[in-house]
């Protein structure tokens, strides 16, 4: 078995979408996708990109993503990455799949000078800590991470 990490393409906008929508499912949040793969070609691949995707494929098939952008550390005075989505479809899982996304990542990360590579990870996801924990990881828990969605936010903007 062979995988091949690459940079997605606007041709791949409907296979990251899928798998978009099977990371809800994993989840349970399905009931939050709002994403169309209009939104998503205009976000990934228009004019300012927002985001980067990298997708995991055998034998040309897509088993797997990792949708990140870039942040930054006003401490460390670089740029970071922020991994926003990790995710290899359950039959696909325990081949090192995922280790090779982010090694990927680890490696796009050091190419672009970027200080740190960082995400999240949900509290009830054992198997995902475990994997994190193995690679050296740490949680970071110090900080609660917050949110500011749909009417708080239009709330906040003044609209």
């Amino acid at each position: 078995m062979t995988v091949e990490i690459r940079f997605a393409k606007p041709a791949d906008v409907a296979t990251i979408a899928d798998l978009i929508r099977a990371l809800a499912r994993f989840e349970k949040l399905e009931h939050e996708v709002t994403m169309t793969e209009d939104r998503l070609a205009v976000v990934l691949f228009g004019e300012r990109p927002y985001a980067e995707t990298l997708i995991a494929e055998i034998d040309g098939a897509a088993v797997g993503f990792a949708l990140f952008f870039h942040s930054f550390s006003t401490f460390l005075g670089q740029p970071g990455v922020y991994l926003e989505d990790l995710f290899v479809l359950p039959e696909h899982r325990g081949r090192r799949i995922g280790r090779a996304l982010l090694e990927r990542l680890a490696q796009i990360a050091v190419e672009r000078s970027c200080g740190r590579l960082e995400w999240a990870v949900l509290n009830w996801n054992a198997d995902a800590i475990r994997f994190y924990e193995r690679l050296g990881a740490k949680p970071n828990s110090d900080w609660t991470t917050y949110r500011l969605t749909g009417e708080p936010l239009r709330s906040l903007a003044g609209q």
